[in-house]
């Protein structure tokens, strides 16, 4: 994957995946080299069956399927022609879907397929949740959110989290390619209505690759449906994988019953919070949509290569595009949007990381070395959050985690656990980035009560006042 969310701009190497088609052209025909200007696959579907032969021919489609034999041929026209004939929104999520099962198929770097999830594995997981949910109970005031316990096997975790992928990029996707249509001179889009729907096709498309690569790759290292710290799966029911699990505690030397009741305590932890905070979802899914709202793209160098199109070499336009003409830029409103995401996620996660470890200190031997696994998987950069921070440009701070993880843990000592998980009453009750900084200065500050305003409110609702009411109020 990129480090530019969804790809724009090609990057030297592909350094994940390998795909050989996104690679550069040893013999000179990658970008800038006097080959040929689109590299060895010009539109970057590195992650389509076949495509990844050698550059140097002038014809594009020559670059995209020169090297196909001709059992693949067919295959790669059938998909190039619903490439073009997709009329949807920003994304191909169709396309998505499938890459990712075909990433899923493919197995992991060490050679794991994916696999359907047996009797045994249910139940364990079943077992597991239930225990972690008699835990918990007694850490926190809010009561079970998990409602079923379900394992999955990764392609399930594909076709149960897509949803919540939509809803997260679709707003940050259809920004972006609005950018392109905006570029356009006035007398020119009428003499570019073909280009532009097919750019527009195309686009999906490529959305649509590159968010499959990433969702498949996640679903080959993911443990639950919270590994980042947001609701991906659907409402009230807590998912493992056990495979994934399994390889996630494989060199640990710790027992897999103790690995596997950890993570579903984490799992169960997830699930109270996102059921029993109802404002929470949306305020996460909102600051993504705040961020995609304050997308702005510097088309400058755009509108230049625009000026210059020639309109019978359409392809001048593709080729802009993919030498990084065409890339969202900072601005004060994504700034904004990102930092309060990161600081919510970062509460989550601390409480998280607070109560899970309250719950399994005294239970578990192996409850300090599986906490600290966890938070190294952060620190170095895990999975869940290259590929969030590859699909909407946000990087997780694992810093703040660890501050929030301690607020929380000093909220419970010094307020109990009522008073900590009180504060997920009203957003604005919540600690701040801020807070994090000076954990201590938040914990001894006297809280705010809003049970007085809402009684107001209420009263005010139905036309009451105050001071009409029983004076003993």
């Amino acid at each position: 994957m990129s480090d530019t969310p969804f790809g724009f701009g090609l990057p030297p190497e592909e350094p994940e995946n390998g795909d050989e088609g996104k690679k550069k052209d040893p013999a000179g025909g990658g970008q800038g080299s006097g080959g040929n200007p689109f590299g060895a696959n010009p539109f970057g579907f590195g992650g389509l069956p076949g495509m990844g032969g050698p550059g140097g021919a002038d014809n594009p489609f020559a670059a995209m399927f020169g090297s196909l034999n001709p059992n693949d041929l067919g295959a790669a026209f059938q998909q190039l022609g619903q490439m073009l004939s997709y009329e949807g929104g920003p994304v191909n999520w169709d396309m998505a879907k499938q890459i990712a099962r075909q990433v899923v198929a493919q197995g992991t770097a060490d050679g794991v397929k994916d696999a359907s999830v047996g009797p045994a594995e249910k139940s364990a997981v079943e077992e597991a949740v239930r225990l972690a949910d008699l835990w918990l109970d007694q850490v926190t005031s809010l009561p079970s959110g998990a409602g079923t316990a379900v394992a999955w096997s990764r392609a399930e975790w594909v076709e149960a989290t897509l949803p919540a992928w939509q809803q997260l990029v679709d707003p940050v996707a259809e920004r972006v390619g609005s950018a392109m249509g905006d570029v356009l001179p006035e007398e020119m889009q009428a003499m570019a209505g073909p280009l532009i729907g097919m750019m527009r096709s195309m686009g999906g498309a490529m959305f649509g690759q590159q968010i499959g690569q990433a969702v498949g790759a996640l679903a080959g290292e993911v443990v639950g449906s919270t590994d980042v710290g947001l609701p991906l799966g659907p409402a009230g029911r807590a998912a493992l994988l056990p495979l994934n699990i399994e390889a996630f505690g494989k060199d640990l030397g710790v027992p897999s019953d103790e690995v596997r009741l950890y993570l579903a305590l984490r799992e169960a932890a997830h699930q109270r919070l996102f059921a029993h905070v109802p404002w929470l979802r949306a305020h996460l899914f909102g600051a993504v949509e705040g961020y995609a709202r304050g997308i702005k793209v510097d088309t400058s160098k755009l509108e230049e290569a625009v000026g210059q199109l020639d309109p019978t070499h359409p392809e001048q336009l593709q080729e802009a595009l993919q030498q990084g003409m065409f890339q969202p830029e900072d601005t004060p409103e994504q700034k904004a949007a990102l930092a309060r995401l990161e600081t919510a996620l970062a509460l989550v996660e601390g409480w998280v990381d607070a109560v899970v470890h309250e719950a399994a200190k005294s239970r578990l031997t192996s409850a300090d070395a599986l906490r600290e696994t966890l938070r190294r998987r952060r620190a170095s950069g895990g999975p869940a959050e290259q590929t969030f921070a590859t699909l909407i440009g946000l990087e997780l701070r694992p810093r703040r985690l660890r501050d929030a993880a301690r607020l929380w843990a000093s909220l419970t000592d010094a307020r109990g656990v009522d008073g900590r998980d009180g504060l997920w009453e009203h957003p604005d009750m919540l600690p701040t980035a801020t807070d994090l900084d000076d954990p201590d200065g938040f914990v001894h500050r006297e809280h705010l009560d809003f049970s007085e305003l809402d009684k107001m409110l209420g009263e005010a609702a139905k036309g009451e006042s105050p001071e009409d009411g029983d004076t003993e109020k």
